[in-house]
């Protein structure tokens, strides 16, 4: 028997239970990976809240990283598959596992899978930003936003990122945004007005929703693309076409399409390796908690007490 976090309905942090689970030998096409850290992401909320539906009962989370028996003692990480990375020990599609390089600790590697990929696809495949480019990313000092605003900075990009807190801007700034914006307290169109003389901006991502998406649009260039990756806030309301006045283009993209052939996946986390270990990414962890507290770490992370990464320990 092992440990693992368990649900059996969906509603708040409440519904996740430590439990004790049989993991069976792995079948054709898996590998066995033994947990050295799990990452936290808000995305595990949505299935845990019943957001995304799932089968119940289930298991939570979709990144971690460890060791496999798929050649005894390789160092892998992974993001996506099935459900279940909250768990000391689980079995895995083993395609969907990526070697992770001695340079990288299996607390960055379990902190960065899904959020660094995500950039990834983000800065320079969803709209590959270029040299000179000034872009507005929201949640500066989340997760994503440290990642996507250290990535950019190294490809000589100006970044405009908004935050909750002076706290948060502080941390913010400290990984390179250029300029930050208190949403709470000033007009967040006005400050890019302000900042960029009037352009505005040529893209702007945005994982928070409902509250920024009004903002968001008015923030575009005409041509602009909004990138729409997620719903910290709420999900967004049903919106006519004619709200993407100036010939604005929105999308609203997920890291499963991009990974879904191996080749794009190692391509991708390839490229999340080189920046870590060549120390231009830097994957900050601000919050570690024992397997066993992760309904905790969700109430922090839905509470907005969080910055950088989170990872829970075996």
């Amino acid at each position: 028997m092992t440990k693992a976090i368990r649900i059996h309905q969906t509603g708040g942090p409440e519904v996740m239970q430590f439990v004790d689970v049989e993991v069976g030998a792995p079948g054709p096409g898996e590998a066995q990976v033994r947990h050295h850290a799990i990452g936290v992401n808000y995305i595990d909320v949505y299935f845990r809240n019943g957001l995304y539906p799932q089968p119940l009962p289930a298991g939570v989370g979709q990144e971690g990283a460890g060791v496999t028996d798929l050649k005894a003692g390789d160092r892998v990480a992974y993001t996506g598959g099935p459900q279940g990375s909250y768990s000391e020990l689980r079995n895995m599609p083993a395609d969907r596992l990526v070697k992770l390089p001695k340079s990288i600790g299996f607390e960055t590697g379990a902190a960065m899978m899904l959020k660094g990929m995500t950039v990834q696809y983000l800065l320079r495949r969803t709209y590959k930003v270029q040299k000179g480019q000034t872009i507005l990313f929201h949640a500066a000092a989340g997760g994503v936003g440290l990642i996507a605003t250290q990535w950019a900075k190294a490809l000589g990009v100006t970044v405009i990122g908004t935050v909750g807190s002076e706290e948060k801007a502080a941390i913010a700034k400290s990984h390179g945004c250029d300029h930050v914006i208190l949403y709470k307290k000033e007009n967040i169109v006005e400050s890019v007005r302000e900042i960029t003389g009037g352009k505005m901006v040529p893209v702007v991502y945005d994982s928070v929703g409902k509250d920024t998406f009004q903002a968001s649009l008015d923030c575009l260039q005409p041509f602009g693309l909004m990138v729409s990756f997620g719903n910290a806030s709420g999900p967004v309301p049903p919106m006519p076409l004619t709200a993407l006045k100036g010939s604005l283009y929105i999308t609203r993209p997920s890291l499963m399409p991009h990974t879904a052939r191996r080749s794009n996946l190692l391509e991708i986390a390839g490229d999340l390796m080189k920046m870590v270990s060549s120390g231009k990414v830097k994957i900050e962890i601000d919050q570690r908690y024992p397997l066993a507290e992760a309904a905790q770490a969700h109430r922090d992370l839905e509470g907005r007490k969080t910055t950088g990464s989170t990872v829970l320990l075996p």
